[in-house]
């Protein structure tokens, strides 16, 4: 039984790490029209459905439509798209 729970215990952080998704999207304002691209982490499912519906509720309260979900990814995928995000990464 000890040996189940150290098991276990030995398990969880490598399975949050598994969890972690990332999401990169396109967004946009009207009058005057603005356009931004970024990266913000995603819970539960790592899916560009899953992405979609939780960025569009998150921008739309700063004033941001969504326009598109550009891919889901896991933590590996963030440095790269940083430089492109700029003060739109893991702002939402």
């Amino acid at each position: 039984m000890l040996t189940c729970l150290l098991l276990a215990a030995l398990a969880l952080p490598g399975a949050a790490a598994a969890q972690d998704c990332f999401a990169d999207y396109k967004a946009k304002q009207d009058n005057p029209l603005k356009l931004h691209y970024g990266v913000a982490r995603i819970s539960g499912q790592c899916s560009k459905g899953a992405a979609q519906q939780q960025l569009a509720p998150r921008l739309q309260s700063q004033g941001w439509t969504l326009l598109n979900v550009v891919s889901v990814f896991g933590p590996e995928g963030l440095d790269k798209r940083k430089p492109n995000a700029g003060a739109y990464y893991l702002r939402f």
